[in-house]
């Protein structure tokens, strides 16, 4: 089966987003609603096809809107969850201090604490010069790739 202009579109943002693209399937559907875009992807990169806030989704759904303006078309775009387990946050910053004492060593409760060193405020969240510096690049250099990316699918003939 041929695939259609805007199911090529989507397809063509979502695998660059992802870091498995061969995972990216599209069915489309006609009801009476319009054309039905229904997105799977691995359950890895479900959270970057939505994006915080579902901004990464809604994005998908503007162009999408668009697309549908230019060919006089109502879209609707569908992400699936397919309900896997859901890979762990790489920001978690899960601590376990309640690991048991070794066997071998008597549990004192009268024991004082060891002092804890504790950090400066100042010191606690802030990124240097050259992290702003390393971001900053890394967005301007994303946002050129997109332009670009835009700019050839402009030249697509619709």
């Amino acid at each position: 089966m041929a695939t259609s202009i805007d199911q090529q579109f989507i397809e063509y943002i979502v695998k660059s987003l992802v870091n498995n693209p061969d995972a990216v399937k599209i069915e489309r559907r006609i009801d009476e609603k319009g054309v039905l875009l229904e997105l799977t992807v691995d359950q890895e990169d479900l959270g970057r096809v939505i994006g915080k806030r579902g901004a990464t989704a809604q994005s998908l759904r503007t162009l999408l809107r668009a697309l549908g303006t230019k060919n006089d078309a109502r879209y609707n775009l569908k992400i699936v969850d397919v309900g896997g387990p859901r890979p762990p946050r790489d920001d978690s910053t899960a601590a376990d201090n309640s690991a048991p004492a070794a066997a071998d060593e008597p549990a004192d409760d009268l024991a004082a604490p060891e002092p804890v060193e504790q950090e400066k405020p100042e010191d606690v969240g802030h990124a240097t010069e050259d992290d702003v510096v390393e971001h900053i690049e890394e967005k301007q250099t994303l946002a050129d790739r997109t332009r670009k990316e835009l700019a050839e699918l402009d030249d697509l003939d619709v």
